[in-house]
């Protein structure tokens, strides 16, 4: 099996696609599965860039939703993580995972899905010890607050990686594991990016919760993005332990490292993407204390016996199939021929998919509960995420991407 790996997508679809279609016929190869590791920017109308966290100068259609729309249809089945720009209204209506568009599958907030007989993991958003341990307390339409902290990673969604005990094959964070720069060419890395120096001096650039699971679920292959370059280490777990191959990627632009193949030993296809058995139980599981506020989730007082409740899960999915739900349209979209009114896209509805999942487990829909779901008292945007990449205190790190977007040459901007 053929997987290609995209570091922060951005919207550009259009490129990633044209490009994978181009290494097929010059190496003549067959790719079978494209990964991107975050900043995917699902941006189906114009009421979505509302929850971009990007400047509104820089805020764009891209190309998402002609792929949403049904006018392109992706010609690799696509899985993706979430970032820190991300269309956040509508990965929450997914929170789950779901199909985003026909043949693009968002892996949801935290997930497990197999394609093929490999199973994928990932985590979406990045990490920020402020918000770490909140429940998920934000909800559409966002505010100025809301906005940059609804992409921090939550305890709870690791806690329920950390459960997963079969062996993952590949897993995707968009923020690198903390500590993972000890493992590869540090050196060469500060040279193209000499401010992260600092950071790799004193042990804080990454993510604490991406370096846990990291640790737990040791899987061969790790994929990141969200640095902007590229940057390769192995990790060996334990002597004479397994190794995981690390591997993050650029954003697409000319002349940067934004894409990698690599082959992997599975099964003869076809494949396609397929629910994973244990991460149903897990969810099944952990649902009942959901924190759905800014009060962290009671972890004590959950029973983790989860034999029972894969049982139940094995049962049910052998009636109904393994296969997701179907993608289902829940807002217009947008239309470059003529101007939609706030009105006409106003709204956050249930998706549907995740209805349909929800009743399959026998799970209460909570996503659109609003009790209590202010964020802290005198709360305020934090100024780094992951590390300060900048001394200057004026410069949030969420920033970055959008000064290097100012300050690129004009065929990459």
């Amino acid at each position: 099996m053929r997987i290609a790996v995209e570091g922060c997508m951005h919207g550009d679809l259009d490129n990633v696609y044209r490009t994978l279609q181009y290494m097929e016929q010059v190496q003549n190869i067959k790719i079978d599965l494209l990964l991107c590791c975050g900043d995917f920017q699902a941006v189906r109308n114009e009421n979505d860039l509302k929850s971009l966290n990007v400047p509104p100068k820089y805020r764009s259609m891209n190309s998402f939703w002609k792929y949403y729309s049904g006018a392109e249809v992706a010609p690799y089945p696509t899985i993706f993580i979430g970032g820190n720009h991300e269309a956040s209204n509508y990965l929450w209506e997914l929170y789950y995972g779901g199909w985003a568009a026909p043949n693009i599958y968002f892996l949801g907030v935290a997930g497990v899905v197999k394609f093929g007989n490999i199973r994928i993991g990932g985590l979406s958003g990045i990490y920020n010890a402020r918000h770490y341990h909140l429940g998920h307390y934000e909800r559409p339409p966002y505010n100025e607050n809301t906005i940059r902290s609804i992409y921090h990673v939550r305890e709870y969604d690791v806690r329920k990686l950390m459960q997963v005990e079969e062996p993952i094959d590949i897993f995707l964070s968009h923020d690198w594991p903390l500590g993972i720069t000890d493992y590869g060419d540090w050196k060469q890395l500060i040279r193209f990016k000499p401010f992260f120096e600092k950071e790799i001096q004193e042990k804080s650039l990454g993510s604490k919760a991406a370096a846990q699971l990291l640790e737990k679920l040791r899987p061969p292959y790790w994929f990141s993005a969200h640095l902007h370059c590229k940057f390769a280490a192995l990790v060996q777990h334990g002597e004479g332990g397994p190794l995981t191959k690390f591997l993050a990627l650029d954003k697409c632009l000319p002349r940067r490292k934004f894409l990698q193949v690599i082959e992997i030993e599975a099964e003869p296809g076809p494949y396609e993407i397929h629910y994973d058995e244990e991460w149903l139980a897990i969810t099944r599981r952990f649902n009942e204390i959901f924190p759905l506020t800014a009060k962290s989730a009671n972890y004590g007082s959950i029973k983790l016996e989860m034999e029972d409740c894969r049982q139940w899960v094995k049962t049910s999915l052998k009636e109904r199939g393994t296969k997701p739900f179907d993608f289902v349209q829940t807002v217009p979209c947008y239309d470059p021929s003529r101007s939609v009114s706030n009105s006409q896209l106003a709204g956050y509805p249930r998706n549907p998919q995740t209805e349909s999942l929800l009743k399959f487990l026998e799970l209460p829909y909570l996503l659109d509960d609003m009790l209590e779901s202010d964020g802290p008292s005198g709360s305020s945007v934090p100024l780094s995420d992951s590390g300060s990449f900048f001394d200057s205190e004026d410069i949030p790190i969420d920033d970055v991407d959008d000064m290097e977007e100012e300050t690129a040459e004009p065929e990459d901007a």
